[in-house]
Formats: C-alpha cells, sequence, structure tokens
C-alpha cells in the first residue's frame, strides 16, 4: 500500500503512523534541551569542521547503528512495496477482476465519469486489502521495533483507513477527471493531465490546514508564552499573514517532532507538534519554525506544485506510450479495447509506478533544493545555528546522519545530518559577532 500512497503523496502533494510489538528498551533521541559541544562555543578559535564533528559524537555508536539501520531498511522497504503494489495490480488484471468491476460499475450508471470513479473507489479499496500485510509490518510493527510509534494497532489502523478515504474521494474524482479527458481526447491527454493534476496540486495545498490535518490530530492554538512570542515574532518579520499558532497532539501516533506553515488563498497556518515543544528548548523550536517558514516565504508549495507536475507530466506520457503498447498486444486477452475503458487503471497503476520509482531520484532532488533553502532561510530568519545543528541530531535518530553519495543522489528528498550541522556551523562562523560581546569602543586622547 505504499506504492500506492507514494503515488496519492505526489499527487495530492499532502502535507501528509495493548502494542503487540518489539519492545524498544534503546534511547533513540536526545535528552530535552540544547546540546552545545565545548568546541562549537563561539570565538576566536572557533572551527566549523571540528564543531561539526563534535556534535555528531553526541549521538552513541549504539544509536548511530541504529539510525543507520532504519533508514538503510527503508531503501529495501521502496523496492517491496513497489512489488507488492504492481504485483497486486497485475494480479486484479489478469485474473478478470477489473474487468468484473468495470462491468459492475456500468451497471450502477450510466455516467461515464462515474463509473470511472466507482471504478477507482473499488480498485484502490482492493489494492489496500492486497497490501495490507506488508503496511501493517511497514507502518506499524516496523515503527515500534525502532521505538517510533506511540500507537496501539486499533489505533494505527484508524488513521490508517482515515488516509484511505481521504484516497478514494481525491483520487476518485481526480482520475475521472483525466479519464474524461481520455475519452474525449484524439491525442495529447497527458499535456491535459498535467495541467489537471497541478490543480488538484493546489486545490489540496488550501483544503490541507482545513480539512485533512484536523481529521488526524486535534489543533489547539498555543497559549500565550515564550514559545508562542518568538514564533510570533519571526513570523511577524517574515510577513507571514498569520495572528495565532496552533499546536497539534502528535504524541498520540509518533515520538518525532514535527511543525508546518501551509495554506495559501486564506487558510495560511503556523503549528508544530507537541513533542515539539515538550522535548525540545526554545532555540530549536525557532530553528524549526524558521526552517518552515522558509518554505512559506519562498513560495515551495506553489513552486514544488510546478516542479513536481512536470515530473508527472513526464510520466503521463510515458503512460501514453506504454499504455497503447500493451493494449495492442494484451487487450483482447484482458478484453479490454481502449484506454479511456477504467478497467486500464490496474495497467497504469503498474506502469506509473515503475515510472515513480525509476524518477525517485529527479522527484528527491527536486525536493532537496527547496530544503536546503528553506534551512538556509531559517538559519537566517531565526539566528539558532546551536538550535539547528542540535535539532538535525535529533532527526539523526531515525535518518542516517552520513550517507555516501550515491545514498544521498537516490534517496534522500532532505539534507542529511552532517549536511545540515555542517552549514548551521558554517553560518556560525560568518555570523559569529552575534554571540560575542562587542569590543568596548575607544575614544581617542584629548590633544
Amino acid at each position: 500500500m505504499t506504492s500506492l500512497m507514494r503515488i496519492c503523496a505526489a499527487l495530492l502533494l499532502a502535507f501528509l503512523a495493548g502494542h503487540a510489538a518489539i519492545a524498544a528498551d534503546v534511547s533513540v533521541a536526545l535528552p530535552p534541551g540544547t546540546a552545545i559541544p565545548d568546541v562549537a562555543q563561539p570565538g576566536p578559535a572557533f572551527d566549523a569542521a571540528a564543531a561539526t564533528d563534535a556534535y555528531l559524537a553526541l549521538l552513541t555508536p549504539e544509536q548511530r547503528a541504529r539510525s543507520d539501520a532504519y533508514y538503510e531498511g527503508g531503501y529495501w522497504l521502496q523496492l517491496w512495496n513497489w512489488l507488492a503494489g504492481v504485483g497486486a495490480a497485475l494480479l486484479i488484471l489478469t485474473l478478470g477482476w477489473a474487468v468484473r468491476i468495470r462491468d459492475w460499475a456500468q451497471r450502477r450508471t450510466a455516467s461515464p465519469f462515474l463509473q470511472t470513479f466507482l471504478f477507482t473507489i473499488a480498485f484502490i479499496a482492493l489494492l489496500w486489502a492486497l497490501t495490507l500485510p506488508l503496511s501493517i509490518y511497514a507502518g506499524f510493527f516496523r515503527e515500534h521495533q525502532y521505538g517510533s510509534s506511540n500507537q496501539t494497532f486499533i489505533e494505527w489502523l484508524v488513521d490508517d483507513l482515515k488516509g484511505l478515504g481521504f484516497t478514494l474521494l481525491g483520487l476518485g474524482l481526480l482520475v475521472g477527471a483525466i479519464y474524461a479527458l481520455v475519452r474525449r481526447s484524439s491525442g495529447g491527454w497527458w499535456a491535459w493531465a498535467t495541467g489537471v493534476t497541478f490543480l488538484f496540486m493546489l486545490l489540496i495545498n488550501v483544503l490541507a490546514p482545513v480539512f485533512l490535518n484536523p481529521a488526524f490530530n486535534d489543533y489547539k492554538p498555543l497559549p500565550p508564552g515564550e514559545a508562542r512570542d518568538a514564533i510570533l515574532s519571526i513570523a511577524r518579520a517574515s510577513q507571514i499573514p498569520a495572528t495565532e499558532v496552533k499546536w497539534f497532539d502528535a504524541s498520540k501516533q509518533t515520538k518525532r517532532i514535527s511543525a508546518h506553515v501551509s495554506g495559501m488563498f486564506g487558510t495560511t497556518e503556523i503549528a508544530l507538534n507537541d513533542n515539539l515543544l515538550e522535548q525540545t528548548s526554545l532555540a530549536e523550536i525557532k530553528a524549526v519554525m524558521g526552517h518552515e517558514m522558509g518554505h512559506y516565504v519562498l513560495n515551495h508549495g506553489m513552486r514544488l506544485s510546478v516542479y513536481l507536475t512536470l515530473i508527472l507530466g513526464v510520466g503521463f506520457f510515458v503512460l501514453d506510450r506504454s499504455i497503447g503498447v500493451a493494449l495492442a498486444r494484451y487487450g483482447s486477452r484482458w478484453r479490454i479495447s481502449s484506454r479511456g475503458d477504467p478497467a486500464t487503471l490496474p495497467l497504469v497503476f503498474a506502469i506509473f509506478s515503475t515510472y515513480m520509482l525509476l524518477a525517485t531520484p529527479w522527484w528527491n532532488q527536486t525536493i532537496m533544493g527547496a530544503e536546503k533553502e528553506a534551512d538556509l532561510y531559517g538559519l537566517n530568519a531565526a539566528r539558532e545555528p546551536h538550535g539547528f545543528a542540535t535539532v538535525a541530531m535529533r532527526l539523526g535518530s531515525y535518518r542516517k546522519l552520513e550517507p555516501g553519495p550515491i545514498e544521498k543522489w537516490f534517496f534522500y528528498d532532505h539534507p542529511s545530518g552532517r549536511d545540515r550541522v555542517e552549514m548551521s556551523m558554517q553560518w556560525l562562523r560568518e555570523n559569529q559577532a552575534l554571540f560575542t560581546p562587542a569590543a568596548p569602543a575607544t575614544t581617542a586622547a584629548p590633544e
């Protein structure tokens, strides 16, 4: 199912896991508070490289090994999720289930759009069921094994079903619209589909703060205090049109810290989770929120919608060429005569999943560019290099801190922990005057 959800996330650009699991008895996070190694203190002898190494040494070898194992296991999960998703889709196609679902939808309505909508819902639900065992392992058991989840199985399943519900509705409408374009266009449908997908992404960006996020967590105004004042101060300096900060109860699901500044067209929302509030220092909170505000100020929501839609557009073009060849060879066997037939959806899913797997580096490096920009913006806006470095180390409890160049190119859509600490220490080296007392002014002796 994760393979399906990866494509859903691509299409939706969502900002959007009694424990019957292996108990985690190894500490996976730094203790509360900003930990500043002695060698990282500003001064005449400050060495950014030495400071970076000192920060990376904050995690024990056991914590590093655990983090590396978790993240490297995710590489294999991408492969297994692709195999499971494509295998299930082809099973639905070759066993004739797709045709049966199509015929069922045709008996329910005469509208081609509604037929496609119903087929899409039934197909996604069936795919979800077939790949559920892998989803349970990846989303529940594995997260408990590595000490990240706080959910019982029932709580995890309820959240997964909520996500499935949004996926059914969203993709049902989007796929219905795209198939309508296929049926009405003699050619070039993929270009129109690219435009529709872009508009759909923008719609989700608007709806997420209002409807999607609150379905999974309770959002409440952050009470007045030091954290709220500091966040709003950065927001005002960044000219972000928000007058309040919200916090949400992510601790019921995970031990991880997170925040976002999202929305557009009047739905802008500044929010951070309770883990960030309770497990970190004010310097770290300011660093995280500065980064998230960087995404907003630099218009990454719109820019990434454009860039990532172009990647999807290439995928639609590849799909257009591939599905024609497949139908010419196997269409009669599958009882599918045209690409506008909703029964082609399992084939579409298999082809598009394969394209997305191969396009992983392109996708990730596109996001990576935005993340680096937001990192730099956050450093300049919050002026908390030590907070930023400490947060990078906290994230290092489940992200490999020092990947090799091939790993980084293929699997990383955010800068590595070492890269982020190094960036913050280089920033500190160039801005030490902000953190050291100014020398007393001297006056000329009277003549």
